[in-house]
């Protein structure tokens, strides 16, 4: 179909729509649409009071572990031109702040599109490591910073996803993110493997999240939390933004994760309820 004729066809279907939800329409299709929505989590159980939004806004020039682009956007259409505008990107799935599928690191763990929506709507643990990473980029955050939380805040919630504050997202922009030596070999904090093994036979954490490029600290070279923690069924998320504007416990964090076939991870938006 030529170009002019899909432009043709949106606008006559943009009017369509508009009569659509005129009058008693938009009454019955707000009912169908409420009648699609399940009950609400337990994780919601408490009115919000707060949202932030834990996502870095995605360009071309965001950094990536592998230091190459991975975002990539061309514009098909203009709203001067053709009366609308319209993008096509094409993007590596584990590109700014995403999750990480079970299937990333496994044979046959759950893809992004088969992880249950109620794993993704889930309490929020935040573990702060920021004066650990400060004195050493290099600095996992260890069992030792999970006993301390959880001394300081109650045990894991059911659920939950555990996040790494380690103060690395206010350097999104520039290259102390990716902190690469002369060799090539990158410096920011991640997971200590034993942490993600503590979470697996001590509580039912079903995610994990950092503020770096990797679950795994910089210089790992096995990748040993994620083939630990990916390899249970359970999700990770990467790049999150603002984990220092939420409280380190108590807030609901909503994943907005892709559902596409055979995905293993991808773009998400994600915020934080409190």
């Amino acid at each position: 179909m030529c170009d002019a004729c899909v432009i043709e066809t949106v606008k006559a279907r943009m009017l369509s729509r508009r009569h659509l939800f005129r009058g008693a329409g938009a009454a019955s299709v707000a009912a169908a649409a409420a009648a699609t929505v399940g009950p609400a989590p337990a994780a919601l159980a408490q009115p919000a009071t707060s949202l932030e939004d834990m996502t870095h806004e995605l360009g071309e020039n965001f950094p990536t572990y592998f230091g190459e682009q991975q975002f990539f956007l061309e514009h098909k259409f203009n709203f001067a031109n053709d009366g609308m505008n319209l993008n096509e990107i094409r993007v590596n799935e584990h590109t700014g702040t995403h999750i990480d599928a079970p299937l990333h690191f496994s044979e046959i763990g759950q893809s992004v599109a088969q992880i249950p929506v109620t794993n993704l709507i889930v309490p929020l643990c935040v573990i702060d490591i920021r004066a650990q990473a400060d004195a050493d980029p290099d600095a996992p955050l260890t069992p030792d910073d999970i006993s301390r939380w959880i001394t300081m805040h109650g045990e894991i919630p059911n659920r939950a996803c555990v996040a790494m504050n380690s103060g690395w997202g206010e350097r999104v922009l520039s290259d102390r993110f990716r902190n690469a030596d002369e060799e090539g070999r990158m410096h920011f904090p991640g997971f200590h493997v034993e942490a993600v093994e503590m979470l697996l036979e001590e509580t039912n954490a079903i995610g994990i999240a950092v503020d770096t490029l990797s679950l795994d600290h910089g210089p790992s070279e096995d990748f040993a939390t994620h083939y630990a923690w990916l390899s249970q069924n359970r999700w990770g998320l990467e790049a999150v933004a603002n984990l220092d504007r939420v409280p380190e416990a108590g807030a609901t964090l909503v994943v907005g994760a892709p559902k596409h076939t055979g995905g293993s991870g991808g773009p998400a938006r994600v915020f934080a309820l409190a």
